[in-house]
């Protein structure tokens, strides 16, 4: 995933845009995008946009767990045709089990499987930070972590595009505990100037080296942008199959440390391109 669209859960016309757009995922929101007055209509238009199975992969964000909306949102989207759900402003595992437990109990009264529903913790706090190792690991449901960088920023009085190297620790923290965890690589947080696509780039350039593997958007024309970032380059691939081919000519007499270009290449590296290849080669 290396895009996920955000489109408010009442707006019928944003969310047929966006499932008809090139964006990998689309996550239809129950939360901020919502106001508090108008969550129940949210999650009425959620349920009639997703009447027939969407032609992109979908997620809905649900309210925090501690949230008065919690159950209501969770009741409204179990057995819709949904990748999984993202749980904003998660704070701690515990909460991740909650929600975990609740959805288990809708899942059986539903006649799903049990844990048929992936959740995509939001770590949007610095308290959640300190636990995000704890948070990816809280539950086999957790797909992966999300940076809630605009909320982080505000607590943490930076100023938000332009200060983004206040964000370089806890996208660390992200990165290392999803690694740890044994997750998908973890989603970067929303640009929030929308037309300001060069910016973005660069923005989405950084989280790619920082090891993310995609980023939140908030308009379609973010989508190209964010794709060029996050998706390597022809001589990028041309080199992964030169390391592959190399590496495997060697292994086959014997060796498993080779020099390619005048780079040293083993069995990690080998694992990353491979990888890759995996992700990225044309079918």
């Amino acid at each position: 995933m290396r895009s996920v669209l955000f489109v408010p859960g009442n707006d019928e016309k944003k969310a047929a845009k966006a499932l008809t757009s090139q964006a990998d995922a689309v996550t239809l929101d129950l939360e901020d995008a919502v106001a508090f007055h108008c969550k129940e209509q949210a999650r009425r238009t959620v349920c009639r946009i997703l009447e027939k199975e969407p032609a992109r992969p979908v997620f809905i964000r649900v309210n925090a767990a501690d949230s008065p909306h919690i159950l209501a949102d969770l009741q409204a989207v179990v057995g819709l045709p949904v990748r999984g759900l993202m749980l904003a402003k998660t704070g701690s595992a515990e909460q991740v089990g909650k929600v975990s437990w609740l959805l288990g109990l809708l899942e059986e009264a539903s006649g799903l499987t049990t844990g048929t529903i992936s959740l995509i913790p939001f770590l949007e706090t610095s308290a959640a930070l300190y636990q995000a190792r704890e948070i990816a690991a809280a539950d086999r449901r957790v797909l992966t972590l999300a940076l809630g960088g605009v909320d982080l920023s505000q607590e943490l009085g930076l100023n938000y595009p332009p200060e983004s190297a206040g964000l370089l620790f806890a996208r660390n923290a992200l990165v290392t505990a999803c690694a740890a965890a044994g997750l998908l690589p973890p989603l970067d947080t929303v640009w929030p100037h929308l037309r300001d696509t060069a910016e973005l780039t660069e923005e989405a350039r950084l989280a790619r080296r920082l090891g993310f593997g995609g980023k939140l958007l908030i308009h379609p024309a973010q989508i190209e942008p964010v794709h060029q970032a996050f998706s390597p380059t022809a001589a990028e691939i041309a080199y992964a199959y030169r390391v592959v081919k190399a590496f495997e000519q060697a292994e086959a007499s014997g060796r498993a440390v080779i020099q390619l270009d005048g780079k040293m290449i083993e069995y990690p590296v080998v694992r990353r391109y491979r990888r890759l290849l995996e992700i990225h080669s044309p079918q």
